[in-house]
């Protein structure tokens, strides 16, 4: 009955934001709105369009054709339609002191303006088996979403869907790939000699009282790298390479079939920006295209500034990780000084993943909007004047996720493919000269650079992506639905009771609009932004899901997990936390899909660089085709791989410790007789310590390989692309129906 609600507090007869209040509301009435005014705490006015407005909608934005036959013949426009009319007319009507509802939304002549949830609705939402947890596993009406929320969250939604369904078969792969890891766990040539090296001398991994340890310490992390780090990693990335090209064509097939049953394949948002201006204001004229060069140049500085201040966080955590290291080696307990590196790498992906939580509540508190101001106030939106909301979305869009994705992933990218690049003894300062002056040490120089443990970086990089993962769809999503609920009830307790009528009074006729007016205020705000949240945080995911899969098999199965809560969880919030969301047209999802289709590209690249650069699989498969007893002939009953270890391990002397180097007072048993070399894991030469000639082998291996499973992936993601259409020929032949009936 009522399209929108105005909420503003009780002015005083007279005061300016009175006045300013009235004026709004007679430009409105001018315009042939019906108002109606509700007083409790708070002062609230219905308004209702004129049903001129719709028959004018639905006549401009008919064909030509039909427009000359009889502009009086209308249907009934949907709700979601006349929501979204008004909510542009209530934002672009302009009283005689010429501000807007968003301006006197900011001057607290307005608080808030809505649109009212249906009752009826609602209860059909929770009977389609769409808005509680206990049908997780239900199919959604995206059909009945769609009249209810409008197009374009009900295709948020249908993407949703969509991608949980691939990543169902996704998640089966990866947790193949992982049972064959855990199932090789004990039978790994290289963990055997891990585990079995309780004479081999490790160098001390800082240079202020770390004391030397044996390689057989690690026998337990060797064999959770070698769990990740196998012949099936290198498959799953490639197939992951594929599905993300499969789930992205298919996904495109699916939007055309869906759009086209909703009659808005060819649909312009330009046009209909333009009908609904002409019916707001019969003498508007268009809003022209425009492009400063200027500005564009200073919102790429912004930009670059902004990622330049993100690495920096991304160092600081690089040198939390080395302090920590230090301070957890030195420690009294012998179970910390035992797991050491682990711990540090632990609280460090813990540290990350708060880091992450406190920028991603910074980049959003930026675009704080009232509810109906559409303009972002982000510092790198601020130089740019968009002609239309979609293009604000869109420039939104690609900015925070610039950010987003440095957020999340500059401390990995850190540690996959820089972290333990350099010498990892302290032999590194007769290498390279003083190390102090390097950008990885500080003034003071008291550790070694920062390093991977001992069986290679892969398995920083697994226990970082595991634990940032599932902290971010555990205590996230706890925390995603907590807030609202708890906010939620908070302020239902406010709603104000029923009072009892004295005995022989009569009660009073509460107006029937009060209580549903009042329940629907009590929910939480929504802004024009709310959707992008959600889409970001799947983007996020979806990055998190194939960019790193290399190091990570189990990503899939966490975030197919996560997005079968997800679904729910953004239902529930929405028709039962939140205030209804204005309803928007659309026909695709916007600027994600690009998005998407360049983390895919990205994933490719990543996938490559883990495998060549951060894993031991090239180093491995070089010694076992040139150096191993296989390679040699010298035996056949031994395992390719054995003698692996000790080939990939350099001697250090100790009398070449630089001056400052102190060791432990109490030193492990092993040591108490003296030590006089240690091993470090690299290729180089004992005498003076410069690169072997395997260095250079392994170097051009990993080279080669990278280079051809970047082509070879690359070239299946863009055969698969045009293997399969983006648009079935079921929908083009109902498009080509279409035009020919019309013509005849």
């Amino acid at each position: 009955e009522w399209d929108f609600v105005l909420v503003s507090d009780i002015h005083e007869m007279g005061s300016e934001k009175e006045i300013k209040r009235k004026k709004f509301l007679d430009e409105l009435s001018k315009k042939g709105f019906t108002i109606k005014k509700i007083e409790d705490k708070k002062l609230f006015h219905g308004v209702r369009a004129p049903e001129w407005i719709f028959q004018k909608y639905q006549w401009l934005l008919r064909s030509p054709d039909s427009r000359l036959q009889s502009p009086s013949d209308q249907h009934n426009v949907p709700v979601t339609t006349r929501i979204r009319i008004v909510y542009f007319i209530l934002h672009n009507t302009v009283p005689p002191d010429l501000e807007k509802l968003c301006d006197l939304m900011k001057k607290k002549v307005f608080e808030t303006a809505f649109p009212l949830h249906e009752r009826e609705e609602k209860k059909l939402f929770i009977k389609e088996k769409w808005a509680r947890w206990r049908d997780i596993c239900y199919e959604q009406p995206i059909e009945n979403i769609r009249s209810y929320f409008g197009e374009k969250i009900a295709l948020y939604f249908a993407w949703l869907g969509w991608y949980t369904c691939l990543l169902g078969i996704a998640s089966v792969v990866g947790t193949l790939i992982f049972v064959f890891g855990i199932t090789a766990l004990s039978s790994s040539q290289v963990s055997k000699e891990i585990c079995k090296a309780n004479t081999t001398i490790m160098c001390p991994l800082c240079d202020q009282k770390c004391p030397f340890w044996l390689l057989s310490d690690t026998c337990t992390y060797a064999k959770i790298a070698h769990m990740i780090d196998n012949e099936g990693t290198v498959l799953f990335a490639m197939v992951m390479a594929i599905w993300a090209t499969a789930f992205l064509e298919l996904w495109k097939r699916h939007r055309a079939t869906v759009v086209t049953q909703w009659n808005l394949y060819e649909w312009d948002d330009d046009e209909e920006e333009l009908a609904m201006e002409l019916i707001n204001n019969p003498l508007h004229e268009p809003r022209r295209y425009q492009h400063s060069y200027f500005r564009s140049t200073i919102v790429i500085l912004l930009v670059l500034l902004m990622i330049a201040v993100l690495i920096g966080i991304a160092h600081a955590l690089v040198i939390y990780r080395v302090v920590a290291m230090a301070l957890f080696t030195q420690s009294a307990s012998e179970f910390i000084r035992e797991h050491a590196n682990t711990l540090a790498v632990l609280t460090g992906a813990v540290l990350h993943y708060f880091t992450i939580v406190i920028m991603t509540k910074g980049e959003r508190g930026k675009v704080s909007l009232p509810a109906g101001d559409t303009r972002p106030r982000a510092l790198l939106l601020s130089p740019e004047e968009p002609r239309t909301f979609s293009q604000r979305e869109n420039n939104f869009t690609v900015k925070i996720f610039t950010f987003q994705f440095f957020t999340n992933f500059s401390s990995l990218i850190y540690i996959a493919f820089f972290l333990g690049r350099s010498s990892r003894s302290a032999h590194s300062a007769r290498v390279q000269g003083s190390w102090c002056k390097r950008w990885e040490e500080r003034q003071s120089c008291p550790l070694v650079p920062p390093q991977c443990h001992p069986s290679g970086c892969i398995t920083d990089l697994f226990i970082q992506m595991a634990t940032i993962t599932i902290l971010k769809q555990t205590l996230s999503n706890f925390v995603e639905y907590l807030v609202p609920w708890i906010t939620h009830i908070c302020k239902k307790q406010k709603l104000p009771k029923k009072k009892n009528t004295i005995l022989g009074e009569e009660e009073e006729a509460e107006d029937p609009c009060k209580q549903w007016w009042l329940s629907n205020y009590q929910l939480n705000e929504v802004h024009p932004f709310s959707l992008f949240d959600e889409f970001l945080e799947m983007v996020i995911q979806y990055s998190y899901t194939t960019i790193f899969i290399a190091a990570f098999p189990l990503a899939p199965v966490l975030a197919f997990i996560n997005n079968l809560v997800e679904i729910r969880l953004d239902a529930i919030k929405m028709v039962h936390f939140r205030r209804r969301m204005v309803p928007r047209k659309a026909n695709d999802i916007g600027i994600w899909l690009q998005v998407l289709e360049a983390i895919g590209i990205l994933a490719v690249i990543g996938n490559g660089l883990v495998i060549a650069i951060t894993s031991d699989f090239i180093p491995m498969q070089v010694y076992k085709y040139t150096h191993s007893p296989c390679a040699t002939g010298n035996s056949t009953a031994l395992d390719c791989l054995s003698g692996y270890i000790n080939h990939s391990l350099s001697t250090f002397r100790t009398r070449d410790f630089e001056p400052h180097m102190r060791l432990p007072a109490q030193l492990p048993d092993f040591a108490r007789q003296g030590v006089t070399e240690c091993r470090y894991r690299e290729y180089r030469n004992a005498d003076d310590y410069s690169y072997t000639a395997q260095f250079w082998h392994v170097f051009a291996a990993r080279l080669a390989f990278l280079i051809l499973f970047e082509h070879v992936a690359l070239c299946v993601k863009f055969i698969a692309a045009w293997y399969v259409p983006d648009v079935p020929q079921s929908v083009k032949n109902h498009i080509l129906d279409e035009k020919y009936t019309k013509l005849q």
